[in-house]
Parts: structure tokens; sequence; C-alpha cells
């Protein structure tokens, strides 16, 4: 568990994070609210706060912190005891608090019962994508049947796979179909998200690190290519992937071999990769952000997911399955159900998902009708005659750029005078494919 630790007393940090790494945990101690905000964008589990510091107390660094990320647990260490200072903490988002003086067995039983609690979850939310995989593969269109087929045979293999397609199209779940069906299915599934982690943090992610390899480095980490040992590691968002780790994986997949940051001692690792992105590759390494070298290593079997433009027909039972999967008797009328099938889904299958539990909402137990779905003027169906909406004409300007650059992102980013991170992100946003730019 990565843990936080603000309070002012350089020495209560230290001898916290002292004990804490003793049950295995990363911990990093900071003397301030305001450090303790700088930091926690890099991906901490929980945060433990004194509850008087200088620069900013506890109840609003609480506050911050929560605003920022709504999950992350808090306990707040407090030497002022009563019903006041505790419901000031619960107010505030705390998990729990603690009173001063306290034994160091205490904080590390309490932040224990907030691991387990939050190990539990994530098992859960794991059973419940993996038990609704089906939700997004359900369907009898002859792209679907193609697609399972593929992944019906390289299950059995140990080959690399990369999984390509839109925002919204289960390429997680389809990684999780290939791992489960696969000879290592009894053996750990290790996603990571190469988007979402800085590229220090990424990188000791991946392959661990000793202590004192880097600031914080209080205790030597396993990265997720150990934990996947004799299992699969997913790694999804791979075209977010950092060149100067792009070569670090690609000795690592050919040498079967990894080194932890900051080590120097070889450790062996059997792993199977299998690879997510929503980004055209190929484009990537003519623009040089991506190895030609890696990208064949790991494309060794690509399996194309479908936008849900490309399988309206399997709508129906993907309507069918979902109301199916959340108990909703009432059902949905024709016209609602011909509503969806004629829409434009940019979201793809999630966006339906999502409509679709909104819906049920509204029509409170009973049947599902038109007026339940959303209107066009929210963006939900086909293009609405007459005026466009500011999204439609954002839409339309993006793919004429792309276009015009041979969908080159750089060149159409210069076209219209922003980022080129920018227009991946409005891609995304507005479920513009590559295959559609090319048409």
């Amino acid at each position: 568990m990565r843990i936080l630790i603000a309070d002012d007393e350089p020495k209560m940090g230290l001898l916290l994070a002292s004990r804490l790494e003793d049950d295995g945990h990363f911990v990093r101690p900071v003397t301030s609210g305001k450090e303790a905000l700088n930091e926690l964008p890099n991906g901490y589990e929980l945060l433990i706060t004194d509850l008087r510091m200088l620069d900013m107390d506890g109840i609003e660094l609480t506050k911050k912190a929560k605003k920022r990320f709504n999950n992350l647990p808090v306990i707040l260490m407090t030497a002022y005891a009563g019903v006041d200072t505790a419901v000031s903490a619960m107010k505030a988002g705390a998990e729990d608090y603690i009173v001063k003086p306290f034994a160091l067995d205490e904080m590390a039983a309490l932040v224990k019962r907030i691991d387990e609690s939050r190990r539990l979850k994530e098992e859960l939310d794991y059973r419940r994508t993996s038990d609704s995989s089906i939700n997004f593969v359900v369907g009898k269109s002859a792209i679907m049947r193609s697609v399972m087929e593929e992944v019906k045979k390289v299950s059995i293999t140990d080959t690399s796979v990369l999984i390509l397609g839109a925002t919204g199209t289960g390429k997680e779940l389809i990684a999780k179909m290939i791992h489960s069906s696969s000879s290592r299915g009894g053996g750990p599934f290790i996603p990571i998200n190469c988007a979402s982690l800085s590229e220090q943090l990424l990188e000791s992610e991946l392959f661990g690190h000793e202590k004192g390899s880097f600031t914080g480095a209080y205790k030597a980490k396993p990265g997720k290519f150990e934990l996947a040992d004799r299992g699969t590691l997913f790694l999804d968002e791979l075209g977010e992937l950092p060149l100067s780790i792009q070569a670090k994986l690609l000795r690592a997949l050919e040498e079967k071999v990894i080194y932890r940051l900051g080590g120097v001692n070889p450790i062996k690792v059997d792993i199977r990769l299998v690879a997510a992105t929503n980004r055209d590759i190929e484009t990537e390494i003519m623009e040089g952000n991506f190895r030609e070298d890696l990208y064949y290593r790991i494309a060794v079997f690509p399996i194309r997911l479908p936008t849900l433009e490309e399988r309206k027909e399997d709508i129906y039972e993907l309507v069918a399955h979902f109301l199916s999967s959340i108990s909703y008797t009432a059902g949905i009328s024709r016209e609602a159900l011909e509503r969806l099938e004629k829409s434009c889904w940019r979201g793809n299958i999630r966006e339906l998902f999502n409509v679709l539990e909104r819906a049920a909402i509204l029509a409170a137990g009973e049947n599902i009708k038109i007026a339940h779905l959303p209107s066009n003027e929210h963006g939900f169906g086909k293009k609405s005659k007459g005026h466009k909406t500011l999204e439609e004409m954002e839409r339309e300007a993006l793919i004429d750029a792309l276009r015009k650059s041979n969908g080159n992102k750089t060149s159409a980013a210069k076209i219209l005078g922003i980022t080129r991170r920018m227009v991946y992100s409005r891609m995304n946003k507005l479920g513009i494919s590559e295959d559609y730019i090319k048409k």
C-alpha cells in the first residue's frame, strides 16, 4: 500500500514510516499540508495527517485531498480528543482518527484494517468486471464472432497480444478473457495503466525499486513484472509509454530478466504480455514516438475491437443483457430500443450502458420509454437538423485537420493551433477512430 504521511514533526513522520514499512508498505513522510497536496498525484492509497500543522491543519488538508481524490482514505492524528474533533474529522471525509500519544502497533493495526478493506473492494471490483465481461462481447454480429474466434485461438498459446480499439470497446475485459482462458489462468492478472503515472513512478511500478534508489524509496519494492510472474501482465494505454521505458521493456521481454530501479542483480520473470491502445502505433512509429522493434515484439497477434457503430446489430442483445445484469425486469419499449439502435455511439458500449443505467433510474421500475433517454440537445443520438452544436463543429474541424494532414497528429495540431496531446484527447472524447479518418 502506498501511504503518505503529513506531520510537521519530522521525527514523528520517520518513526511512523519505519513501522509501517516493516509491514511491507511504501511510505513517504512530508512536513506540510502543501507538500502533501503536491505529492498526492503520485498515486497514494492512504493519507495519514496530523491535525495541527503550521501551514494547513489536517481538516483543511483532508477536505482538499478528498476533493481531488474522492476515494482516498484519510487517517487523522490528533492530541485533542473529543466529540467535536471526531465530528469535524468525519465531516471532512476522514476514514478514522487516532489520538496522540498512541502505540505504533495501534496505527499499524488501523492501517491494516483500511488496507484489507481496500483489497476487498478491489477484489469485488475485479470480479464484477470479470463477471460482466460478456457485456462487451455479447452479440452475434459477424465482426464480433470473428473477434471471439481470434480470442479463443490465441488464448491457448503464450503469444504476446496487442488489443486495438477505441475507448469504451472493452479492451481490458478482452485481456482478462485471454488470461482466464489460458494455461496461466490460475496465476495473477496484473494490470497497469501507462498513462496514469509519471515517468519515474511508472518505471518503479513496472520494474520495482531498491531501497534508497530515489527520494522516498525507504524500502525495496517489487514491480508489476515480479508480481505478474507465472501470470499475465496487462499494459493499458501502451501508446503513452515514454521512449526511455520502451527500451527497458523491450530488453525485459527479450531476455525475460528485469533490473529493479537502483538495482544491479538480475531478476528472472516468467510473464505473458497483453497490451492495449486506442492509438495508431504505426503512425506513432513514423512520428518517432514509439520504437518499431518493441511494436513488433508486442504485436505478434493484434486483435482489433470494433466500435459499436460497426456492430449495431448487437445492440438489442447488449441492451437485454445489461437490463438482466441489473435485474431490471420492466423491460424497454420498442420505440426506445429503435432509438438506441439508430443513435450515434461515440463512447461505444460504455456510453450505451451509461445511458441505459440512467434510463433505468428515471423509469423507476416501469417500462423504459423514449422520454427516459437523453435528448439530442444533450449530445445523444444522430446529428440534429439545422444548427450544429459546438461539439459537432469541433468534431468536423478535427476530422478535417486530420485528413488534411493524412492522419499526422503533429501536423493536425499545428493546423488547429493546439497541442498534439490535445488532438489525442479530443479524438478520444469525440469518438474519432484512426479507421474513420482513413475512410
